[in-house]
């Protein structure tokens, strides 16, 4: 369909944001800014803030509510009245004792969901059985986006270069913790250890010693059962790159080439405290365009498209590089559903190539209209 819609009416987005998942709070602040910058007068807005128990409300509309305050992350309430899809994708308010209120047709959504049960694939399949359009990649580039291991399975068969790393699975740490250590001792000291399913660098840490090893999965799998321990890169530069695709069906567009450094704070890596919370902006220098010679931006841009492509992702993606020693292009992971806060970096790489924040909510909104569901 066009933006045209029955009535000439404007099209009406749902921003459905929070969820179950650990990032919930990322999800809230990234609703925000994009509430705060959607056009009124092109769309009619319907903000849906899913709960950290799943309960789906009618939220409010005011960016303030959903911001950083004071230091405290913020949360979906829970109080908002229950709202829930009804038949021909109609978007229906139910109250307790209430009569249930229509509050009319929802033309696409627009899921700024992150992590499982809203970036992984469930939350599309929801919407593609409900033949709703919606912003973002599909049910299989969600998942794989997701999974860290299959990810990378998948950057492998496409010809691109990923760091070394080990999966360890709950069932393998219950029954031979020392096989697990030994598999991960096996790519050298100091390693990263991951939720193998996370975002937002939640979970994420670094461990020097076979005794950190231990307390770095534990943590890991606070948030993921499922974990990946991953080798360190000689003097990594990290490098990311943004793809937004094209209404007229053209391969994707790829940004300029962005650099994190992060320094001193006791920051050893770009973590969740250096990319959300103010007082990480003291420590971490966001380099727009990156410094780099043209022949290997070039590389990093071709290589990101790859990605893009090969695990069938639509509307956007973030892709991450390491940069080594000796210029060596690693692909790092790719981000089906990248925040946009201010912090971010995917709102800034394509503000820097020519696509402002306001015009970039607005493509991806148009993309995600024009574009059918179901198999295509």
């Amino acid at each position: 369909m066009s933006q045209s819609t029955e009535g000439n009416r404007k099209p009406r987005v749902a921003i459905v944001f929070g969820g179950r998942a650990s990032e919930h709070a990322i999800s809230c602040i990234t609703a925000a800014n994009v509430l705060q910058v959607i056009d009124r007068d092109k769309y009619d807005v319907v903000p849906i803030g899913i709960s950290t128990e799943g309960q789906w409300v009618l939220e409010s509309a005011d960016p303030a509510r959903l911001a950083i305050t004071d230091g405290r992350l913020p949360s979906v309430d829970v109080a908002a009245a229950p709202v829930l899809f009804g038949s021909n994708r109609e978007l229906v308010v139910s109250e307790a004792g209430q009569v249930p209120q229509t509050l009319g047709e929802v033309d696409v959504v627009f899921p700024l969901l992150h992590g499982p049960w809203g970036e992984d694939g469930t939350i599309q399949g929801m919407f593609e059985m409900a033949d709703m359009r919606y912003v973002g990649a599909g049910v299989l580039a969600s998942a794989v986006g997701m999974d860290k291991h299959y990810m990378k399975i998948i950057f492998e068969a496409a010809g691109l270069e990923v760091v070394p790393y080990v999966v360890i699975r709950a069932r393998d740490w219950q029954t031979d913790p020392d096989a697990c250590r030994e598999a991960a001792g096996k790519l050298g000291y100091p390693l990263f250890v991951k939720p193998a399913r996370g975002g937002s660098s939640l979970g994420v840490s670094k461990a020097d010693s076979p005794e950190e090893l231990d307390v770095a999965i534990a943590e890991a799998q606070r948030h993921d059962p499922k974990v990946i321990v991953e080798a360190s890169v000689t003097r990594p530069r990290e490098i990311e790159v943004g793809i937004l695709g094209r209404v007229d069906g053209e391969r994707a567009d790829v940004s300029v080439c962005a650099e994190i450094v992060v320094e001193g704070g006791g920051h050893d890596f770009y973590d969740f405290e250096t990319k959300y919370l103010p007082e990480g902006e003291e420590f971490t220098t966001l380099s727009v365009p990156a410094e780099l010679p043209a022949a290997i931006a070039d590389e990093i841009r071709a290589q990101a498209l790859t990605a893009f492509e090969a695990i069938e992702c639509e509307g956007l993606a973030r892709v991450d590089f390491f940069l080594d020693a000796t210029n060596r292009v690693i692909i790092n992971e790719i981000n089906t559903m990248p925040g946009f806060t201010p912090q971010s970096m995917f709102p800034r790489v394509w503000a820097a190539s020519g696509i402002d924040y306001t015009e970039l909510v607005d493509r991806l909104i148009t993309l995600a209209l024009t574009r059918p569901t179901g198999l295509r």
